[in-house]
């Protein structure tokens, strides 16, 4: 039996997860085992606790409740903690998602103790190293031994640092020469799967603000270089009252608690709260932000999994950022890059709201990500005689 500590801790790994945790239990289950670590990095209930219940991810048999802190204070926590459950558990892999902290923690204390790094979503470039997101993917991909790669961009940037897509995947990795395999992307998996379930989900907020189906806009905003800079989010606000005027369209807006926090410090919250067509609410759960997506007709966010899933259900997209790791979405122009420029955001939602042919060709894969990443963790893992 192949041991996979699994290591997450923020809302896109939680749903990540599920995806790799559901093939698990309906293919692998002779094969592969599984155990949770949550680093605590989301600690709001509706940011991780929700994510357990909803999707079916397998309870943690282990959280670091790190919370939030500085960057260096969160991850040293983590590597700390990490470190004793490692020697303690034993596994044969640790599997990580993404670009969080939790990400960089886990690849670092793992590497340094001989332990394998799987890797999820490997090979994803803004070229921005501002952005700590940027500095966590690269670094872990460095240090990984498997890595999945979602498109062949992620192949491409990949080869650009010298980690080299092979000829043959016959033989089993090793720490000199990693494994980098093609996969499709897992969020692809869980918008088939999930996208089924949601029902009437969004048809609570349909009755209680009196949202059109299929004539409003989603908004989301969480990232830091939007959050902790009042002008910045002014702007994104006040475009979007105006797109709610212009367009005639009302604005959902689940709030993420780092926005509220930075909302009310500035003393914002109470300008843009009472808007009758701009409706501030509490976070959304996974299911409802993808109900809210499927019946939407433009999303507004600055999350790197909004992007995708948008392009998933076929919903353009404004990016709140100045550049994005998903860039076929922006050359196939079903999303446009607009900062937290007021302008920009208006231009861009006057193009997307009226563009009549939009195209949104397969880009990730089939949607059987998660199957083929199992596959070849039990093929690289299993002794050869």
């Amino acid at each position: 039996m192949i041991k996979i500590l699994t290591i997450i801790g923020a809302r896109p790994q939680f749903i990540k997860a599920a995806a790799i945790s559901r093939a698990i239990r309906n293919y692998f289950v002779d094969a592969l085992t599984e155990v949770i670590v949550h680093t605590g990095q989301h600690y709001d209930s509706f940011m991780s606790e929700i994510f357990f219940t909803e999707l079916d991810v397998p309870r943690e048999k282990y959280n670091l409740k790190v919370g939030s802190h500085s960057h260096a204070v969160q991850t040293a926590n983590m590597m700390v903690q990490l470190e004793k459950i490692l020697l303690e558990e034993k596994p044969h892999a640790i599997l990580v998602y993404g670009d969080t902290n939790s990400t960089l923690a886990s690849a670092l204390v793992a590497s340094k103790m001989n332990i394998p790094v799987i890797h999820v979503e490997a090979g994803i470039r803004g070229y921005n190293k501002e952005l700590p997101e940027e500095m966590n993917r690269v670094i872990c991909d460095h240090l990984s031994t498997l890595l999945f790669v979602p498109t062949i961009a992620g192949i491409e940037a990949l080869e650009k640092e010298n980690i080299r897509h092979p000829e043959s995947f016959s033989s089993h990795f090793n720490y000199n020469t990693p494994g980098v395999f093609l996969s499709g992307d897992i969020m692809y998996d869980n918008i088939l799967y999930f996208s089924q379930k949601v029902g009437t989900l969004a048809y609570r907020y349909f009755d209680e603000y009196n949202l059109p189906k299929d004539n409003y806009v989603l908004a989301t905003l969480h990232r830091s270089h939007n959050t902790d800079h009042r002008e910045n989010l002014e702007q994104i606000f006040e475009a979007l009252l105006q797109i709610t005027v212009l367009h005639n369209k009302p604005v959902i807006f689940p709030i993420h608690p780092r926005t509220m926090k930075a909302m009310k410090e500035f003393g914002l919250f109470d300008k843009f709260d009472k808007h009758p067509h701009l409706h501030i609410v509490r976070p959304a759960s996974f299911l409802e932000i993808i109900a809210l997506q499927k019946n939407c007709d433009l999303v507004l966010t600055d999350s790197g999994g909004l992007q995708k899933e948008s392009y998933f259900l076929e919903k353009p997209c404004i990016i709140l950022l100045e550049e994005t790791p998903w860039i076929e979405l922006v050359e196939g122009q079903t999303a446009k890059l607009a900062g937290s420029n007021y302008d920009k955001i208006l231009e861009a939602a006057q193009i997307l709201l009226t563009k009549k042919d939009l195209a949104f060709p397969p880009l990730y894969g089939e949607g059987q990500a998660a199957k083929y990443i199992c596959e070849r963790i039990i093929q690289q893992f299993t002794p050869t005689n």
